[in-house]
């Protein structure tokens, strides 16, 4: 009997070479941190900002700046402080005095990745202006719209620990990031490995030896081929249950709203592609869900007392929910 072989309906090839070529770059400085590497390519091709919380000193901000550094696009990082204020990030309008009109200078929002440092230690207004910018691809000054070149992508990362001096992120601000990525400690062995590389390296972390490896053009076509990902009808009904159920759980005390659907989709149909398919599957779904969902929901102050997380109702939720076959 002849052996059938499957053939993609969508070429991915060139995203899956992409894919694995970043990947090589982020690794030659980045050790044992795979699982946030992948879900920010894949906020990357979804369109998506993304939300890096962990201690100091795993590689967040080093991550996000070398993510960018493959990426031939513009590339800025602002330090989140106190005192900063909106126009610090948006740019402000100068008065030329040789042309006797006003100028608008352009901030550091006005670029492709854009890496926020420590998002919670900004004050509302600047938080406010940034979070426009994240939503509408825009930012508005004087009444006049600037309109923000794609790709546009926002990389923030926060500190879980230190709650001094800073600002809780509102629900509906939080809802504007495609995922939250939670980074842990590494293991013995990858951080044995860190060590062996640093001294070898005499004492140095080489960021000059990453290359671009993708543009913007290429970041646009592949974006487009994620679009065209197929997604069967009984996985979108289980996108929306497993939703559904964020509502309907008495752990929670609220649920996350159909932007999370489509986030689940859109961020699906991205691991989908970046595994080499132009199709989605549940593992897919289940892969995303946990990361899109676990900042979008809030526990009851009962389950918060109790030592339990969203990502642990999050995964309640996924166990439950009968898998389409």
């Amino acid at each position: 009997m002849e052996e059938q072989v499957f053939q993609n309906r969508v070429d991915l090839s060139g995203l899956q070479l992409a894919v694995t070529n970043i990947k090589r770059e982020v690794n030659k400085i980045i050790v044992g941190q795979d699982n946030m590497i992948e879900l920010l390519i894949a906020a990357v091709l979804a369109d998506g900002h993304v939300l890096i919380e962990g201690v100091p000193g795993v590689a967040k901000t080093l991550s996000a700046k070398l993510l960018a550094r493959t990426m031939k696009v513009g590339f800025s990082r602002i330090q989140f402080t106190p005192d900063l204020m909106p126009s610090d990030i948006i740019g402000t309008s100068i008065y030329n005095l040789k042309t006797s009109e006003f100028e608008f200078k352009q901030g550091p929002l006005f670029s492709n990745i854009v890496l926020i440092d420590e998002i919670n230690r900004a004050p509302a207004k600047t938080q406010s202006a940034l979070f426009e910018a994240m939503e509408e691809r825009q930012i508005t000054v004087d009444g006049k719209t600037y309109l923000l070149a794609p790709p546009f992508i926002v990389l923030a990362t926060q500190n879980p620990v230190e709650q001094e001096g800073t600002y809780r992120l509102p629900e509906a601000q939080l809802d504007r990031f495609l995922f939250k990525i939670e980074v842990d400690y590494p293991t013995l062995d990858d951080e044995t490995k860190i060590i062996g590389d640093y001294h070898a390296s005499k004492n140095k972390i080489d960021i000059n030896s990453v290359i671009g490896v993708m543009n913007a053009s290429e970041v646009a076509d592949y974006r487009e081929k994620v679009g065209h990902v197929h997604i069967d009808a009984n996985l979108i009904s289980y996108i929306a249950k497993i939703v559904n159920q964020t509502r309907n759980n008495s752990s929670l005390y609220l649920g996350a709203s159909p932007r999370a659907s489509l986030a689940i989709l859109t961020s699906s149909k991205a691991i989908a592609a970046m595994r080499g398919r132009d199709f989605v599957t549940p593992d897919d779904v289940k892969f995303v869900a946990s990361h899109v969902l676990k900042h979008r929901v809030i526990l009851t102050p009962e389950k918060e007392m109790e030592g339990i997380t969203t990502k642990d109702v999050i995964k309640g939720i996924i166990e439950k929910i009968e898998i389409p076959r």
